[in-house]
């Protein structure tokens, strides 16, 4: 089970690894580096949640990319 915040709900919910997908935020700096975010996204009653995680904890997850 994986925690994430439900904004309008305002509460903490937990989602099974079946529903939840890792994707990466790649933005470019102004010095133009590459800085690459890496995240969870859920869903739970029709809304998409997102939870930043550490690289570390991105890699030993094992749930599909998206």
């Amino acid at each position: 089970m994986i925690e994430f915040y439900d904004v309008k709900s305002r509460a903490k919910v937990s989602l099974g690894e079946a529903d939840v997908s890792k994707v990466t935020y790649e933005s470019t700096t102004k010095a133009g580096a590459v800085q690459v975010r890496y995240a969870l996204r859920g869903n739970y009653d029709g809304r998409k949640l997102t939870k930043f995680v550490s690289k570390d904890t991105w890699d030993s997850l094992n749930v599909a990319t998206a």
